[in-house]
């Protein structure tokens, strides 16, 4: 697989000997740097932002989810603590498959991901369908993001009962599991349940594609995610990271889980010195915001951000 430029991205090792050899040598902590974009429908659009992201050097691409923001909800903003929202871009949000889908289609490296998807608000096996399609065309690059809904007005427009998003999610992404690796898929539930049903394409990556949680950093997060993801997605701004790690790690052991978990930070200005903290602290991957501009600032912000982060680009012929 080649990056825009027809030649293997930066980093890249030919085969398996090599990495090898380079393993014996040296052991870093390799941290991915992804952008993320607040989908609208104004400013760039999500095939040409994901396309400069990895020609720039940007390991990741994510967007996030809302299908629509109730105009009266007793649900406050975790940002705001109030109905008010911090960006009207909640009321403008494109559809994250149709946007992935359009970025899978004019890249071939950069990882697509959701920051955060809210599958609570979809058909499960529907929801299913539509990500292994897009990890099978993409190849293999899905990256699910996932969040139990702050918008809890949202979620009772689809029918998600007061006080049981966790289990609704919990149980919504163990059925799509069960669709994405077993030859003969059942699953039963209190919300989603169903019969031996076959269910193809399978995602690359098995059982599932990676999962990740888009929560706060506390005991009940990481209890979660240690029984049904693969990692946690920070909060905006998210503090005492360190500290939160360790309890994440003492929760992925004691559910018996083994490796460690993936940890994606939201960033904000790149900071050289937190860089350097999370990269020692095992932090595998690092977010940052894209503006919801016109294509040529976007392209041009992106080249700033990658210079400041180290990262090696390449022209877009």
């Amino acid at each position: 697989m080649t990056g825009l430029c027809g030649e293997p991205p930066a980093g890249f090792l030919h085969s398996a000997a090599d990495h090898a050899t380079i393993l014996e040598h040296v052991t870093v902590n390799v941290v991915r740097h992804g952008v993320v974009l607040f989908t609208s429908d104004r400013g760039i659009g999500p095939a040409e932002a994901a396309r400069a992201a990895e020609a720039a050097g940007f390991d990741g691409f994510y967007v996030p989810e809302h299908t629509h923001i109730p105009v009266r909800r007793d649900a406050a903003h975790p940002r705001t603590g109030g109905a008010d929202l911090p960006d009207d871009r909640y009321l403008r949000t494109l559809d994250p498959w149709v946007s992935l889908s359009m970025a899978a289609a004019v890249t071939s490296t950069i990882r697509l991901g959701t920051a955060v998807a809210l599958p609570a608000e979809h058909d499960p096996i529907a929801l299913a369908k539509t990500i292994a399609s897009l990890d099978h065309l993409s190849g293999g690059r899905v990256v699910l993001g996932v969040g139990f809904g702050w918008n809890t007005d949202e979620l009772s427009d689809h029918g998600v009962p007061a006080g049981r998003r966790r289990t609704v999610l919990r149980e919504y992404l163990e059925a799509m599991q069960a669709l994405w690796s077993q030859k003969e898929a059942s699953y039963v539930g209190e919300f989603v349940s169903f019969d031996a049903s076959w269910a193809w394409p399978k995602p690359a990556t098995q059982p599932r594609p990676p999962v990740l949680l888009g929560a706060a950093g506390n005991q009940r997060s990481f209890a979660w995610i240690a029984r049904s993801a693969d990692g946690w997605l920070t909060t905006p701004g998210e503090q005492d990271i360190e500290e939160k790690l360790g309890l994440l790690r003492q929760e992925w052991r004691t559910a018996g889980r083994t490796g460690q978990p993936d940890v994606a930070v939201l960033a904000g200005r790149p900071d050289p010195d937190a860089l350097q903290r999370w990269r020692a602290l095992g932090v595998t991957d690092v977010l940052f915001g894209l503006p919801d501009r016109a294509e040529d600032e976007v392209i041009a912000y992106l080249g700033r951000l990658a210079a400041k982060v180290g990262l090696r680009g390449c022209q877009q012929h």
